[in-house]
Parts: C-alpha cells; sequence; structure tokens
C-alpha cells in the first residue's frame, strides 16, 4: 500500500485571535505531559452512505473535492475556538497562538478502504498520520500544535489521521475537539442552522484549576520523566478486539462494575504471566491507569476545557501476592478511587508540584529496576470519537496506530469497538512477552486477535 501526499496548506482560523491572548500558557498539569502527539485515525466508507442531510437535494454522495472543502472550511471555523490549537509550541511551557493555523495535508492512498481493512496491518496505520507521534526528545519550539492528514482511498473512502499535542489536549479534549468540528460541518452541509454555541462549548479553566508557577523551572522535564520509563527491547503493538458477550462474562468473572476496569485487570493478569513465563520467576509489578480529573471535580466549565486534566492511578502487586482475575480487578479499583475530589483540590493547590515530583520519583525507583514489570493504560472509551459525523456519517473504524521500537514500554490503549459496547485493546509490549501473550488461551478465550473492522457492517 503506498501513501502519496498530494497537497500541504495551512488552514487559519476563520477569525483573528485577540492580541493579548497571543501567548497561552500551559498548565502544571500540561507540563507534565511529554513532548508528543496524540495520534487518532477516523475511517470513513461511503460505499453505502451518502450525506445523512434531511435535505432532499442534499441527499448525493458527495465529492471527495467537496468533503475536502467542507474539512477545511469547518476546520477553520473551529480553530478560531480552539485558538491555541492554530498555533506553533514557544517552549516547554507555553504556546504562540500566532494564527498560523494547523498542518493540513491530502493524501491518495493506492486500494480501497475495504482491501486495507480486511486485513489491516497495524504497522501501515502512521502511513495515515500527518506526522512522526512520538517526539519524546529535541526541542518542540516551532512545531505545529495540529497536524490533520486527509487520506482518500481509490473507492472515495476516506481515513482522517490526526496528530494534536499531547501539551495541549488529553483524549477527553480532543473528543470535545472533534464534537465541534464535526457539528461545524454538519452545520454548514445541511444548513441546519445548529446553533453551535448554545449546543457545544470550549473553555479554558485548566490553567487556574491546576496553576503553574513562573519559575517552576521544569525545563524538559516531561520528556526526562517519560523518557526514563523507556526499555530497550523490540516493542510490538497487536490489537485484541472484547465483543459485548466476552465483556459481560469477564465483568462477571473479575466482580468488576465497568468494562475498562474489567479488560484491565485480564490483560495485567495476562502480560504478568508473560512475564513470568519469559523470567522463570514471578515479578512485583505496577499498573498505571490513566485517569480523566473531569469527572472528579465540580466546577461546571471543567468538561469542555481544553488542556489536560489526566493524572496517573496506580496498582501494584509483589512478587509472592496473588494474581486472580478479581483480585487484580480490585486492585485497579483501589487505585482509580484515590483520585477523587479532594486529590483533584490537593494537586491544583499549593503542594502540586510537589505531589507530581514525589509520584514521578516513586515509579521511576520501581520501574528503573529491571527486576519490575510496568504496565500503562490509558482508555479512549467514551470519549465521543465513533460520534464525529462531518454530514455522511459516523466513522466505520476508530483506530490508534501499531509500532515496532527498539526503545518503548508496555503501554495498553483501550478504545470503544465500532458496535458501542465492544473493547479493543491495543497492547505495545516487549516482542518475546508479546509471542506468549498472543497464544495465551486464557486472553483469547475472551478477545481475537486483529479481526477486521468490518464485520461491522
Amino acid at each position: 500500500m503506498e501513501v502519496e501526499i498530494i497537497s500541504q496548506e495551512n488552514i487559519k482560523p476563520s477569525s483573528p485571535t485577540p492580541q493579548h491572548l497571543r501567548l497561552f500558557k500551559l498548565s502544571l498539569l500540561d507540563q507534565f505531559l511529554p513532548s508528543s502527539y496524540i495520534p487518532l485515525l477516523l475511517f470513513y466508507d461511503f460505499s453505502k452512505n451518502g450525506s445523512h442531510c434531511t435535505n432532499n437535494h442534499l441527499h448525493h454522495q458527495h465529492s471527495t473535492l467537496e468533503r475536502l472543502q467542507l474539512l477545511k472550511k469547518s476546520l477553520s471555523e473551529t480553530l478560531t475556538l480552539f485558538y491555541p490549537l492554530a498555533g506553533k509550541m514557544k517552549d516547554y511551557c507555553s504556546i504562540d497562538c500566532d494564527d498560523e493555523g494547523a498542518n493540513f495535508l491530502e493524501a491518495r492512498v493506492n486500494c480501497t478502504l475495504h482491501q486495507f481493512l480486511s486485513e489491516p496491518d497495524l504497522l501501515l496505520l502512521h502511513k495515515f498520520l500527518p506526522c512522526q507521534p512520538f517526539l519524546l526528545r529535541g526541542s518542540i519550539a516551532g512545531a505545529y500544535v495540529t497536524n490533520i492528514q486527509v487520506n482518500v482511498f481509490e473507492c472515495g473512502g476516506i481515513a482522517i489521521g490526526m496528530c494534536v499535542s499531547h501539551k495541549i489536549v488529553d483524549g477527553a479534549a480532543l473528543g470535545n475537539f472533534l464534537e465541534v468540528w464535526s457539528a461545524n460541518a454538519r452545520d454548514n452541509t445541511c444548513n441546519k442552522n445548529i446553533d453551535i454555541g448554545d449546543l457545544l462549548s470550549v473553555s479554558f479553566v485548566s490553567t487556574s484549576l491546576f496553576p503553574a508557577k513562573e519559575a517552576l523551572g521544569l525545563g524538559d522535564f516531561a520528556s526526562e520523566i517519560w523518557g526514563s520509563w523507556l526499555k530497550e527491547g523490540k516493542f510490538v503493538t497487536r490489537r485484541f478486539v472484547f465483543d459485548a458477550p466476552a465483556i459481560a462474562s469477564l465483568k462477571d468473572r473479575a466482580r468488576s462494575s465497568t468494562r475498562v476496569e474489567a479488560v484491565s485487570a485480564l490483560i495485567w493478569k495476562c502480560t504478568t504471566a508473560a512475564s513470568q513465563q519469559k523470567h522463570g520467576i514471578p515479578r512485583r509489578c505496577l499498573l498505571t491507569h490513566a485517569v480523566n480529573l473531569r469527572t472528579r471535580m465540580t466546577h461546571p466549565a471543567s468538561k469542555n476545557s481544553l488542556g489536560n486534566q489526566v493524572w496517573v492511578a496506580s496498582g501494584r502487586l509483589r512478587a509472592d501476592e496473588e494474581r486472580e482475575l478479581d483480585h487484580l480487578a480490585r486492585e485497579v479499583r483501589v487505585g482509580i478511587s484515590k483520585i477523587n475530589g479532594d486529590f483533584v483540590k490537593e494537586i491544583g493547590g499549593e503542594k502540586g508540584k510537589e505531589m507530581m515530583l514525589d509520584f514521578v520519583e516513586e515509579i521511576k525507583e520501581f520501574v528503573g529496576n529491571d527486576e519490575a514489570d510496568y504496565l500503562g493504560v490509558s482508555s479512549w472509551c467514551k470519549l465521543g470519537f465513533y460520534e464525529a459525523d462531518f454530514g455522511w456519517g459516523k466513522p466505520l473504524w476508530v483506530s490508534s496506530i501499531g509500532m515496532e521500537a527498539p526503545l518503548f514500554t508496555n503501554i495498553v490503549v483501550l478504545i470503544e469497538s465500532s458496535l458501542g459496547d465492544g473493547i479493543e485493546a491495543w497492547v505495545t509490549m516487549d516482542e518475546e512477552e508479546m509471542m506468549i501473550l498472543q497464544n495465551d488461551n486464557h486472553l483469547l478465550s475472551y478477545a481475537s486477535l486483529n479481526p477486521t473492522p468490518l464485520t461491522s457492517l
């Protein structure tokens, strides 16, 4: 499969950003996140549906050109609201909101969407992205905050690839941006006069909720932290898909109330078993789980706030501790429950920076030891990615990307499946342990290994 870049342009905001908003200062939590991009891919199939508008004269199949123009126009309008996303990184603590706009690429793919999705090759997904997402080293000054690539398949189907700086968005903020962008597109297409202002909004309360002092002196603090967690080895990605009946059974076995908790516990159990098989002995292990703080605070504007409002819960096991599924699920649950309203207030207070540094040192000490295992989990469930309808229907598939890397760490990204109540687990780990994991009958009794997303049609 070849992906050829046809054009590149900057999509500027439809209205200029006021001069007094030119410098956007990042919050303490933003500064904690690495200098990487969040990669997201949305695949749209037009073989069965045309426009979803109710106006009769618009019930036709949009041409590729019309779709591209619609995406650009609605993106320009959306960037006016989300003005820091139209800027460039100034340094590790701020964004220059210079209205240079989003980096927007158009590409052609020499196969049909169905040909690619019938047997999706995870290692080819990066070709649909506008840039390399993982930039843990080097200066970020002058880097675009927002990069978008629209990939057009031979059949007319498209894949929208996004790389937005993790310094200013977490998964929930990216979901809000997509919600507003797609609503703007539907408003343009369907002429329904959707009142976007009433329906959707963006707030900028993160910097006041989690203030960073002027003399924070973190520098490239985040890259140092996250870089220190990387391990040498050959890391590979595999995609495990859990359907609704499997998750119901798993929740029952794990005594879990949520599907994310149950799936996290199972993957933790199976990865520790793979490690034990590789090393010959059980090892102490740590699981971290990203937690959306918006659901744990009372501030009304936090729901739609730009910026990172995420912290890391942790669960630990001693080498001699039991590894039963319900025990692991309880560890996950207890860890997440500690990230409550009181914790959020504390991390936004005077001791916020101190709490972060203490946590980082504790984790570095734990995972820096070659006799310990580490697994990081991030859930993109319930973030609305599958609701991104630009006027031509919802995405057929939402995906992360696969990788083969010499230096990485054990990471799991959980994404809702296209059927809504299933979960896709994108697992990246050491190749030797992955060979054990992907043949684990216990895991495969609940999950399918990289099935086609077309089964949802």
